[in-house]
């Protein structure tokens, strides 16, 4: 396991823009509104060759009028048990307030290793403000500037330092990464519970609980990859908050540098207009796919005939492209959730699936002979070979024939129907490019 540093506060001093200077991204979501961050957030850092994790937390309040600050907080309770290094950020304007000293006393009791770096000093007059936070005993505070990195170095080297364990990080590009996605309330954040058998997002009734897209790695029974939370997606016409439409970007984001999709549907809504919507942004980008019909325990009638009914219906609304699982789930009772990770697991492998370039000529050519292209303005069309690309995001196959241009889509969808049924390409896009010889 790497080195992981916590940034704890409470809300509104600038936590989530430290964490995407230190991760060099822009996943946490960063608003003047307290209370934006709800979930811890992963991510990774590098410093003079030595790599670390970092989680972003809610911000830490008591007695207030949010109804996720129980949840919150315990996020943060978890942060810092699982960190080696735990930084605390105070707002320089705001001076020593109730809630640092409450973060700074949960941080003496916990015994971890303990920083305290004074944020929003932006300009020269404002460092003389970091004396007072001496008060919150723990020791020399760091002068810092999240906004525009200012003192951002100093602060490495120190946290760098602090780690006990020399140990380097591994990359979160070198594992899959499969995005759970759907409309809000579908049950997106219970399953990823599910899957890790830990409380690791906040879950409620509410639509919108999730913000960011919350990356958390799985690492069980032989398994090893990243899955996604994200925030649910609705229609654009019903996003009127800046935070709402910042969380469908970061949603939007998760499902481009994702593998595999699992879209979740709602068992008791059915597959709605919104479902197709967000189905179609997984197409576009050609992601790999995986439908998950969640709250299944829900339904009353669930005989062989019910899940084949419901099962026609999602592959009528979804055609053509109809070659994807179908798993009917419930994260309350844990029904079939594994289920969903392996056939992820499998979706990822058919996705990067190679056919070698004999075995596709000793198949197709003998076919295409049989069942040649039909013929345009009385020219005749030959493919003469084929082979798969090297390299590409799904599987690619390039057909080469004397006119291109006279083969037409019913023929293309021919030759991918041979394909996956010759081959298991299940739930993963196939490429067919037509190019002179």
């Amino acid at each position: 396991m790497p080195n992981i540093l916590a940034l704890v506060g409470r809300p509104n001093v600038g936590k989530s823009t430290l964490f995407n200077r230190l991760t060099k991204t822009r996943r946490a979501i960063v608003t003047s509104e307290a209370g934006t961050t709800r979930d811890r957030q992963y991510g990774h850092c590098e410093w003079c060759g030595k790599e670390f994790s970092v989680i972003d937390t809610g911000g830490w309040v008591l007695n207030s009028d949010d109804i996720f600050e129980d949840e919150i907080n315990r996020q943060v309770h978890l942060a810092i048990d699982e960190a080696d290094v735990v930084l605390l950020l105070v707002d320089v304007n705001e001076g020593v307030t109730r809630f640092d000293m409450e973060v700074a006393h949960l941080l003496r009791q916990s015994g971890k290793e303990c920083l305290l770096a004074v944020n929003k000093v932006d300009s020269f007059d404002q460092q003389y403000g970091a004396p007072e936070f001496y008060r919150l005993g723990l020791g020399e505070p760091f002068i810092l500037s999240a906004e525009n990195g200012l003192g951002t170095g100093d602060l490495l080297d120190e946290i760098c330092s602090r780690f006990k364990k020399d140990e380097n990080g591994e990359g979160i590009d070198d594992l899959p990464r499969f995005a759970i996605v759907g409309r809000p309330n579908a049950g997106k954040s219970s399953i990823l519970n599910a899957f890790i058998g830990e409380e690791r997002t906040i879950v409620t009734d509410r639509p919108g609980t999730t913000r960011d897209s919350i990356y958390t790695r799985y690492n069980k029974f032989g398994k090893d990859f990243y899955l996604v939370d994200t925030a649910g997606i609705r229609k654009k016409a019903k996003v009127n908050e800046d935070l709402e439409y910042y969380s469908v970007v970061r949603s939007i984001r998760a499902i481009e540098n994702s593998d595999v999709c699992i879209l979740m549907l709602d068992a008791t809504r059915g597959i709605e207009a919104q479902d197709l919507n967000i189905y179609s942004l997984v197409q576009k980008n050609k992601k790999g796919m995986v439908v998950c019909v969640n709250k299944w325990d829900l339904i009353e009638s669930k005989t062989t005939k019910d899940i084949k009914a419901y099962e026609t219906a999602i592959r009528s609304r979804m055609a053509p492209f109809s070659d994807f699982p179908i798993i009917f789930t419930s994260a309350l009772t844990k029904q079939r959730i594994y289920k969903v990770m392996e056939t992820a697991l499998h979706v990822y492998e058919n996705k990067q699936r190679k056919v070698a370039t004999a075995q596709l000529n000793e198949r197709f050519l003998p076919l295409i002979e049989n069942y040649p292209p039909p013929a345009t303005k009385g020219k005749y069309i030959k493919i003469k070979y084929c082979t798969q690309l090297p390299n590409t995001q799904i599987p690619t196959f390039v057909f080469f024939a004397n006119l291109p241009q006279y083969v037409k889509e019913p023929y293309r969808r021919f030759l991918e129907n041979k394909l996956r049924e010759w081959w298991d390409f299940n739930g993963t896009p196939i490429q067919i490019f037509i190019r002179a010889k």
